[in-house]
């Protein structure tokens, strides 16, 4: 850490407060944090060699890195005002700290990022990926001047922009910007490396330690696709989400998982059913992929311990990596399901959702299945549909077209295509017909707890979208009582019809199609709020508690 580079972030923030809305008092900080209910998350371990439990340990140490870098790469000031917090033992201190590391900074993700500490400045949305001083449209015109192999590298997943001594912009790598702190994980991780005796753990850790170093992901994301065993780690700079100026810029995350083998065995037939669902998807062919990368790995794991990206705010219930193009065309992806973080949401969040938004009639019809399954539905779509396109003759990315529309629009597709490929599993036999009267109402009373996370983070923004669609096709209605139900004569065809939208849009690189659809959709109705107000007790999300650290541990990087 570097604090006296720090120093201008923090005047400069000081000098913005002026403006700024009150800051929280006690009571307020403490009715905010009450959204996330605490829950214990862990795994029995015993089960394990005792080589095994040491690989795992080891891999917690080597996350704990990943939540420093996170900080730094959400905001230049964090590790400075994370200091600062620290030794203030009074309660509003303490509540401010904790708040402060659920959200890996000092602005609240569920209310539109507004700051909740004194002598902030509004949040960045170019995190820390480019300098202070740029605006977006310098840095979009030095990328869109420079060479095309230099061009990829600036807006790459893994460099920064910064200035030189001649303040002229260049990329920086990862492995360059931070390299002290990548150094001491790829020793952690080699570490790891020698205590597991599991050959494909053992592969995937040693070329991720050379990655981090070395700044070349290709090999140590081929070996994360073929990792094969009892411990499942994913740890290195995958989501964009934080880069709000283009989706370009991976931070940090890290997520220490056991595999749950019963439950993997049971849905990895889901990955044979993949190709069949690419070729039906309701686009014109030519949009179509005729032959999907060759892997598609599905994992049902429990959580240990999560860190950076992994673990701030709204907690992850699955993801789908990597997100590197050329791995996903050429390899597929591997889909990740957090079953312990997913039960713990069900029952915390979603069940008291569905007495509130749904008529007791509905209530009934909700069930963990359908969410698990739609959950893993969600993850296997965004490996499917357009990818690599042309645009204009030229080949490029949907995530490059779309830029900063990207993450809320793939969010979007992959919800609101993975219904319609369950109800494509369910006509053809390969699911039961009981899901089909599960998954609609599960997926509504869900709707609203992702639209609580927030219009400014992009599961949230894509699921306005997707319930006011629906909506206006009358697939779901609004009862007298304000309470929402599905109409089963209608949702069908809606959802086919957004999902070729999306699709669509995508297929064609068309931003400024991307820009009106979210305008028009993804917005907050007055009949969505009018349940969002009566759903005030209800927790948003959950707070882990994770076990192997004891009670105090929740993976951050303070006492909490």
């Amino acid at each position: 850490m570097k604090p006296f580079l720090l120093a201008p972030v923090l005047l400069a923030s000081l000098a913005a407060a002026d403006d700024a809305p009150p800051t929280p008092t006690l009571a307020r900080l403490t009715a905010m944090q009450a959204r996330f209910a605490p829950v214990p998350i862990g795994v029995d371990l015993k089960a394990l060699p005792e080589n095994e439990r040491a690989c795992v340990r080891k891999l917690v140490e080597a996350s704990k890195i990943v939540d420093t870098l996170f900080l730094r790469q959400a905001w230049g000031g964090n590790e400075t005002l994370l200091l600062d917090l620290a030794p203030d033992r009074t309660p509003l201190g303490r509540a401010r700290l904790r708040y402060f590391v659920l959200n890996k900074g000092p602005w609240s993700r569920l209310d539109h990022n507004q700051a909740f500490l004194p002598g902030v400045p509004p949040r960045p949305p170019s995190g820390s990926f480019y300098p202070e001083d740029a605006t977006k449209e310098e840095i979009d015109a030095w990328m869109k001047s420079l060479p095309e192999g230099e061009r990829a590298a600036a807006s790459g997943f893994f460099t920064t922009v910064r200035r030189g001594p001649d303040r002229k912009l260049r990329a920086v790598p990862y492995s360059v910007e931070y390299q002290p702190e990548l150094a001491r994980m790829a020793s952690l991780l080699r570490e790891a490396a020698q205590l597991t005796a599991q050959p494909t753990l053992k592969s995937f850790l040693t070329q991720r330690a050379d990655a981090l170093l070395t700044n070349d992901y290709y090999a140590s994301d081929v070996a994360w696709m073929e990792l094969d065993a009892s411990i499942e780690p994913t740890i290195g700079p995958y989501e964009t989400y934080e880069d709000e100026w283009f989706g370009f810029k991976a931070a940090f995350e890290s997520f220490v998982t056991v595999r749950d083998d019963a439950e993997t065995a049971k849905l990895s037939k889901f990955g044979a059913q993949l190709q069949g669902l690419e070729d039906v998807l309701p686009i014109d062919p030519k949009y179509r992929n005729p032959k999907l990368g060759a892997l598609a790995p599905i994992r049902v794991v429990n959580v240990v311990f999560s860190a950076g990206d992994g673990n701030r705010g709204v907690q992850t219930a699955a993801y789908n990596l990597p997100n590197d193009e050329r791995v996903v065309s050429e390899k597929g992806s591997k889909r990740v399901m957090l079953k312990n973080s997913q039960q713990a949401k069900f029952d915390k969040v979603l069940v008291p959702i569905a007495a509130v938004a749904l008529p007791p009639a509905d209530r009934a019809n909700v069930s963990f299945d359908a969410f698990f399954t739609h959950i893993l539905m969600h993850e296997l779509m965004h490996g499917l549909g357009p990818q690599t396109i042309t645009v204009g003759g030229r080949s490029t990315t949907v995530r490059q077209e779309l830029k900063e529309t990207y993450g809320t629009l793939e969010e979007a597709k992959a919800d609101i295509s993975g219904l319609w490929a369950l109800q494509q599993l369910v006509d053809k036999g390969a699911l039961g017909k009981e899901l089909e009267r599960t998954m609609y109402t599960t997926f509504l009373a869900s709707s609203f707890r992702s639209i609580r996370f927030g219009l400014n983070e992009a599961h949230g923004r894509g699921v306005a979208l997707q319930l006011n669609h629906l909506l206006d096709a009358g697939a779901f209605t609004v009862r007298a009582d304000g309470t929402f139900t599905v109409d089963r004569t209608k949702v069908r065809v809606a959802v086919e019809a957004l999902t070729r939208e999306i699709l669509t849009i995508q297929a064609e690189g068309d931003a400024a199609k991307a820009k009106d659809l979210l305008a028009r959709l993804a917005v907050m109705r007055p009949e969505v709020q009018k349940v969002l107000d009566r759903l005030a007790a209800v927790p948003v999300d959950i707070e882990p508690r994770f076990t192997i650290l004891g009670a105090a541990g929740a993976g951050a990087p303070a006492p909490r």
